[in-house]
């Protein structure tokens, strides 16, 4: 009967540190996760700041990915109408990235050519890389005015315009994804 007790004894001891040994594995692994995502959510943050100012790299909704990849953590809880409206805030600085230009070129003076111009050359400065996104624009206003009949001062009046617009588009996406990074540290932090 001793042996008996002893046997059950040592088994249910035997359970006991199996089941421990699984939930520390558990948790060894959750940890473990916790940090790759966060780390992932920094490194996604940090590529969409790269992403404002490279061509072709979608910057703002690079870095609100990264948003949800740290929500998805146990470390940090965004309130859903804060991820809302950093998701509003996204869609809106991405379509003024591509209207501004535009914008710029109509208020340094340019007519609806230039404004066609500079829409039609963000588009088709996508495919020449950073050089096409940066000067697109600007020629795309220039040419537009020229073909509107208006003087090449005037002209390389609106695609200047359209230049600043494109630069203020570029400080829309910075601002924006440096208040996401500072809104993830904070919640990490």
């Amino acid at each position: 009967m001793a042996f008996v007790q002893r046997f059950v004894s040592v088994r249910i001891l035997f359970v006991g540190t199996n089941l421990l040994q699984i939930l520390l594995l558990i948790i060894n692994y959750k940890l473990k996760m916790e940090i790759a995502l966060l780390i992932l959510a920094g490194l996604l943050l940090i590529i969409g700041i790269i992403g404002c100012i490279v061509p072709g790299l979608p910057g703002t909704p690079i870095a609100y990915a990264g948003l949800w990849v740290a929500q998805a953590t146990d470390r940090v809880d965004f309130s859903w109408q804060m991820l809302l409206v950093w998701g509003i805030v996204t869609v809106v600085v991405s379509i003024l990235d591509y209207v501004v230009p535009a914008w710029g070129t109509k208020q340094f003076g340019g007519t609806k050519y230039g404004v066609w111009g500079s829409t039609i050359g963000v588009f088709v400065g996508l495919f020449f890389g950073a050089a096409g996104v940066i000067v697109g624009p600007l020629v795309g206003a220039v040419i537009g005015e020229l073909f509107g009949g208006k003087e090449v001062a005037d002209a390389l009046r609106a695609g200047w315009g359209s230049f600043i617009g494109l630069l203020f588009g570029t400080l829309l996406k910075l601002i924006c994804c440096g208040l996401m990074t500072v809104a993830f540290f904070q919640a990490v932090f």
